[in-house]
């Protein structure tokens, strides 16, 4: 079922509601330091190893647990991965940094905010009935994304009824023309405008005074000895065939005809590598995690659901 023009998806609105009443258990990024590094990290078998939250508690990789309000048990935010068709790495592109990503923001989520987070996440596909009910979606190596014609009806219809998409990790210029012609089918009248780091993107929970730049724990390896002399060299992307030298950060906006942000592509940046190595080490936590990743995410998702 498609939603009515105006109608919420699902418990968005609630959800909603409750994000607008929103205080913060901190107020700016220096006071992240306050929060422990995790000691978890990537499951045994490898980068997104784990077949899915399975709805239960095994294989959580040691990160903490909590359970959801039994009163309210709608009034929750799920943090909802897009499985859609294409390629890419291991078992398909949708699948990077799964579920570790996933259930680290979760945590952070319900740690730092006073949104109260589902401990699990779900995964959801564009032709599925319950996508409509989670008002944030992300989509991770979305130059992998190859939809069919049913997945580019139910993906827009989806955005154009309230609907809002985090689209992060694929860095040059071949990988976002790749994802930028597929929004093409999705959203044909729409442009993306490159964000500036004034938009309130950038400062609505957290303050930041640059576009984070996030690589996964080991982008320096082959060309730096150490991570802090690539920290020190400037270098913060990934080995990719680029077009200009640095390659900089984007984050692109889709808008509707009022003035809605229905989602933003984080492109030459993977802010989901730093919330599923957030603890591989503390150098990678201090200087990554905790300063840029979750800053950023949050931002997005607070400004998406008050937006």
């Amino acid at each position: 079922m498609v939603c009515r023009p105006g109608q919420a998806l699902g418990q968005a609105e609630t959800l909603k509601n409750r994000v607008q009443k929103i205080v913060l258990l901190t107020l700016a990024v220096g006071m992240l330091g306050a929060f422990a590094m995790a000691q978890w990290t990537r499951d045994p078998g490898g980068r997104g190893g784990r077949g899915g939250f399975g709805g239960g508690r095994d294989g959580r990789g040691g990160v903490p647990d909590w359970e959801n309000d039994t009163e309210l048990p709608h009034d929750k935010f799920t943090f909802a991965r897009v499985q859609y068709s294409g390629y890419g790495r291991g078992f398909g592109g949708w699948r990077v940094d799964y579920p570790d990503a996933d259930l680290n923001f979760s945590y952070r989520v319900e740690q730092l905010t006073a949104i109260k987070a589902d401990p699990d996440g779900a995964v959801v596909e564009f032709t599925g009935d319950t996508l409509k009910e989670h008002p944030f979606v992300y989509i991770t190596d979305p130059r992998s994304i190859a939809l069919g014609d049913d997945e580019v009806k139910g993906f827009r219809d989806y955005l154009l009824n309230g609907g809002f998409f985090m689209a992060d990790d694929f860095w040059s210029e071949p990988e976002w023309d790749a994802f930028y012609r597929e929004m093409k089918r999705v959203l044909p009248d729409v442009e993306p405008i490159d964000l500036p780091v004034e938009h309130p993107l950038f400062n609505h929970v957290f303050p930041l005074n640059e576009k984070p730049q996030v690589p996964s724990e080991d982008w320096y390896v082959d060309r730096f000895a150490t991570a802090q002399q690539a920290l020190d060299a400037g270098v913060t992307w990934e080995t990719k065939r680029y077009e200009t030298l640095p390659p900089l950060p984007h984050y692109y906006a889709y808008f509707d005809k009022k003035g809605r942000m229905m989602g933003v592509a984080c492109h030459n940046t993977d802010v989901g590598d730093g919330w599923e190595e957030e603890g591989a080490t503390p150098w990678y936590f201090e200087h990554f995690s905790e300063p840029k990743s979750y800053p950023m995410g949050i931002n997005i998702l607070i400004y998406a659901m008050t937006h």
